[in-house]
């Protein structure tokens, strides 16, 4: 092992002498998925004879499906039932979409091993139901590299919310302040600052370094990430936290 290597390995444990962890949202994130979300949803809405904008699509994406169900056609408008029934058809058709369409997000390949290696926890926490996951993980032939997975069925609120968040550091056994998020969506920004998280911005498909400018750290590319940056980050936000000046 070489001095950096060693270096890097203790980078996880800078925070009350505990391991550091990474939550990742998926869509975005690990998986490009803004085509598949979209191209599901414009679907769906073609077979209720609706029609949904990429204004609304951008606006709502991130956000559980049965939220966005109702933010895009009203709450009244369709009963609890045929919500479920379209949020199944939407996932089931996304899920289609993805099996012959996969871009998995460039250079996570590299991220989420060299994570580990440093000694970093990995989570993922999607607003997305846990058959996505699953084939989103398969793809990446990652599943062994997480410690603990949230999905939508896990929790009762989106974000905004933190709820998805705060389980998967609970399900970790690491404190909210010892984690970092990375996520492509102003909502999951959000999230991440209300469970007292650092929170790192990624520019994907759809999105602008503009609509992120809340989080901590914006990047472009995974490229620009690595333990020590990560390590770093958890570092100054939970000090900041500490010192009561945290959001």
């Amino acid at each position: 092992m070489t001095m950096k290597d060693a270096r890097e390995q203790t980078l996880a444990k800078r925070v009350s002498g505990s391991p550091l962890a990474v939550i990742f949202d998926m869509d975005g994130v690990l998986v490009d998925s803004y085509f598949a979300h979209y191209e599901s949803w414009r679907r769906l809405a073609a077979e209720y004879d609706l029609t949904v904008t990429e204004d609304d699509f951008i606006r709502h994406f991130g956000r559980t499906s049965r939220e966005i169900v109702e933010a895009y056609w009203g709450v009244d408008r369709f009963s609890t039932g045929e919500i479920t029934a379209m949020d199944e058809r939407k996932e089931a058709i996304f899920r289609e979409i993805l099996h012959s369409d996969f871009r998995p997000m460039p250079r996570i390949d590299a991220l989420l091993p060299g994570l580990r290696e440093a000694g970093f926890m990995l989570a993922v926490g999607s607003s997305g139901p846990p058959e996505n996951v699953q084939m989103v993980l398969e793809k990446l032939a990652a599943r062994q590299l997480f410690d603990a997975i949230v999905t939508g069925k896990d929790v009762t609120r989106g974000k905004p919310d933190p709820q998805v968040f705060l389980l998967a550091a609970e399900r970790l056994g690491v404190a909210p302040q010892q984690c970092a998020v990375v996520e492509d969506a102003p909502a999951g920004i959000t999230a991440a600052h209300r469970a007292r998280m650092a929170a790192i911005g990624l520019v994907s498909t759809g999105r602008t370094p503009e609509s992120l400018q809340e989080a901590d750290l914006v990047v472009r590319s995974l490229t620009e990430l690595n333990p020590k940056i990560i390590g770093d980050l958890i570092l100054k936000r939970s000090q900041t936290i500490a010192a009561g000046k945290g959001r």
